[in-house]
């Protein structure tokens, strides 16, 4: 599991970043609030991912369905789930 609100968004390539833990996907959706949006992503094998960002950053980084980006997190922002 990660929080949502700790994954960060990237367009483009040749991008650096601290954080090594890198998936490219394609935006399945974006649903809109008032201060943040939730972007959803599509990875490889039909996995999602939600980012939540703001909806500043949303309109600066010129997001819309279908674009493929990269999501972002630290290891440390990673929670292991295990069945009860």
């Amino acid at each position: 599991l990660i929080k949502a609100s700790s994954v960060l968004i990237a367009c483009g390539d040749g991008l650096a970043l601290s954080a090594r833990n890198q998936l490219c996907g394609q935006i399945a959706d974006i649903r809109s609030g008032a201060v943040n949006d939730e972007i959803i992503l599509e990875l490889a094998g039909g996995t999602r991912l939600v980012a939540i960002i703001t909806c500043e950053s949303t309109r600066r980084l010129g997001l819309a369905t279908g674009m493929t980006v990269t999501a972002a997190f630290k290891a440390s922002h990673v929670i292991l789930a295990v069945p009860a």
